[in-house]
């Protein structure tokens, strides 16, 4: 028997198995496309599967009206006319669908309907709506896709479509992106199915879910997207939605399981009192006013026989850090501002007797000891912070007791006794950041997520500060020693005591001679001249992430350099910058991180660093930023953890 005789002879056995198959499984006949499942990977990863190139073309027509979702994404990507514009659509038509005007706003995660036309691909493969997109400098074909698109198209798509890897993009490159859509086969249009909807899938929905939104049978959503019953699908993927009609905008405002964006900067007036404040009220009216006063009688004078001390402020320097050394000059307290201060003790905190902290401390126990001053505390089995401060706490307490934010450390309560004063603030379990990015026996470790995370809260948390806090303020010493992680891995700021108003509008610059920091975190225009803006902060910032992402102390970092873009300058370099990160990132990940995502945090960390205060930029940029690579690192480390 010759070759062709055994070649002839094999596909006859397949064709007859596969007439077999597709007669026993009907389900697959009907099927409009396979789900891509786990086929969205890194475009570095390699993937042999063909459903992530797009839907394949198997409908009765090679053009249909076909609809996408998409969820908007302040600033950028947030009203019809920027939306309409990134997915090439008519405005008009967009605003319609959504039933708002074409000028119409949308707020962050809004489920936008988008109406496109759905072709046949110049391959004749498969279907696509094709988009002109511009190059922006974060962008790689992972992030476009993922990120920018949240899904409706794979890098993978990007990178055939264009004929080029994603290092070859230049910045303002045109490129063209196909979007993923279909159109009906001939068994959905003989049940009735007029349109298909490329539907946006996000954490913690399945199918049951998403059908009971568009009032779509289950079994109808199965069929169209090859699965089975209890089939998981996966965020930044898209299903299928076989339709009768066109999608209206009820059947995308009900229940939203996408995940809560990070916490709002709420505005939280001066001297609003706590459920606790209430009790303490109602505690004072039942007797406690002659205490209160009995107590602040007593430290008025204690603090103020105290305050005779006198200081002098000027720096000290100890390896990388820098502070104020006490001599013989009065301290500077204004009577008002005491009085202030004790004021809004008696109305928003909660007064300890120094017997309650010694037994929540077991009389302040070495095993209750956390790190310098500070002890762990047990109040009816809430746990809380104890930080012992001596001198003047009046302006700490008066900026935490203006401030209410997720990602900044909250102050339950006080205490005076011998001359100190006692601050009791909320409890974080896993301590310092040092601990976790300065940690040489390799027990702590934090994911390039969870570090992407816990930039993004402290990011958050200084943008409230700058901008939603009355007074604004700037936190001035923003290092590893003043973020906190709680149990979730969660930042909160600690540590006001070097806070001060941002005056004038803008967090404009405002001079000081005392200057106060740690070395290396302090921008050159505070060491050099004593200017203070928010600018100090984005600077601080900048030096944190650096820290975050190399996992060495920024003294290390320069060694000998002049300048820290000696450091980043090789990372930077277009030619080689992703073979330079491996001496570059942090060892712990073990290069268990997305190169194209490090590269952009490099050239965030490089804008926050600039020696011109004008170049850097603003919290809330910075916020938006990671927000995006926060987004698509999630996307990435699921599709890591889905390919093992």
């Amino acid at each position: 028997m010759n070759y062709h005789h055994h070649r002839h002879h094999y596909f006859a056995i397949i064709y007859a198995l596969s007439t077999v198959l597709l007669l026993s499984f009907p389900c697959l006949i009907k099927a409009q496309q396979p789900y891509i499942r786990k086929a969205i990977t890194p475009c570095e990863v390699s993937d042999n599967s063909t459903t992530n190139l797009g839907y394949i073309y198997n409908g009765i027509t090679p053009t249909c009206q076909a609809y996408l979702t998409f969820r908007s994404q302040p600033p950028l990507f947030n009203s019809v006319s920027t939306i309409s514009s990134l997915l090439s659509v008519n405005p008009s038509q967009l605003a319609q669908l959504n039933s708002v005007s074409e000028d119409e706003t949308f707020v962050q995660d809004k489920m936008v309907l988008v109406p496109v036309n759905c072709s046949r691909s110049a391959s004749g493969q498969y279907y696509q709506a094709s988009i002109s997109y511009v190059v922006r400098p974060i962008d790689g074909f992972f992030v476009i896709a993922n990120n920018t698109l949240e899904g409706l198209s794979t890098c993978q798509a990007i990178e055939a479509q264009n004929n080029v890897s994603s290092t070859e993009l230049d910045v303002g490159m045109r490129i063209e992106v196909p979007l993923r859509c279909a159109c009906p086969t001939q068994s959905q249009s003989d049940g009735g199915v007029k349109y298909l909807l490329s539907y946006l899938v996000t954490f913690g929905q399945t199918v049951d879910i998403i059908s009971r939104g568009f009032g779509v049978e289950t079994s109808r959503i199965l069929e169209a997207n090859g699965l089975s019953e209890g089939d998981t699908v996966y965020p930044f993927t898209t299903l299928l939605i076989p339709l009768q009609n066109p999608p209206t905008t009820s059947q995308v405002t009900g229940p939203d399981t996408s995940p809560p964006p990070p916490p709002s900067p709420p505005l939280s007036p001066p001297g609003k009192s706590s459920s606790k404040a209430w009790i303490y009220a109602v505690a004072g009216v039942l007797g406690g006013l002659a205490l209160l006063s009995v107590i602040g009688v007593t430290i008025f004078c204690l603090f103020f026989r105290k305050s005779k001390k006198q200081l002098n402020s000027g720096i000290v320097s100890d390896s990388y850090k820098a502070r104020e050394k006490t001599t013989d000059k009065k301290l500077e307290v204004e009577d008002s501002d005491f009085f202030d201060s004790v004021s809004s003790i008696a109305e928003s905190l909660k007064v300890y007797s120094f017997a309650e902290l010694q037994a929540a401390t077991q009389n302040f126990s070495p095993s209750c000891w956390i790190k310098g001053s500070v002890y762990r505390g047990s109040f009816n089995g809430d746990l809380a912070a104890i930080k012992r401060i001596s001198g003047d706490v009046s302006k700490e307490i008066s900026i935490l007791n203006k401030i209410n934010h997720f990602n900044l450390i909250r102050l339950s309560g006080v205490c005076f006794n011998d001359g100190d004063w006692y601050l009791v603030y909320e409890y974080a379990v896993n301590g310092h950041l040092t601990e976790w990015i300065f940690n040489s026996n390799n027990q702590k470790l934090l994911t390039w997520t969870q570090r992407i995370q816990i930039a993004l809260d402290v990011a958050t948390g200084l943008n409230y500060l700058h901008s939603y806090a009355f007074p604004p303020y700037v936190h001035k010493d923003i290092k590893s020693d003043t973020v906190l992680l709680d149990g979730d891995y969660r930042a909160k700021i600690f540590n006001f005591d070097l806070a001060r108003s941002a005056n004038g509008e803008g967090g404009q610059f405002v001079l000081t001679r005392h200057i106060v920091g740690t070395k290396g975190h302090m921008a050159p225009e505070y060491l050099e001249n004593g200017m203070v803006s928010t600018k100090l902060d984005v600077y601080s910032f900048g030096i944190l992430m650096l820290e975050m992402l190399t996992g060495k102390e920024v003294a290390y970092l320069y060694g000998e350099k002049a300048d820290l873009s000696d450091v980043l300058g090789p990372i930077l370099n277009k030619e080689n910058g992703k073979e330079n990160l491996s001496g570059f990132i942090d060892i712990s990940l073990q290069r268990n991180y997305p190169a194209e995502l490090a590269l952009f945090m490099v050239r965030l960390i490089a804008n926050c660093i600039k020696s011109d205060p004008s170049g850097r930029p603003d919290m809330n940029e910075i916020v938006q930023s990671l927000l995006r690579i926060l987004k698509t690192s999630v996307s990435w480390e699921r599709s890591i953890s889905i390919s093992e």
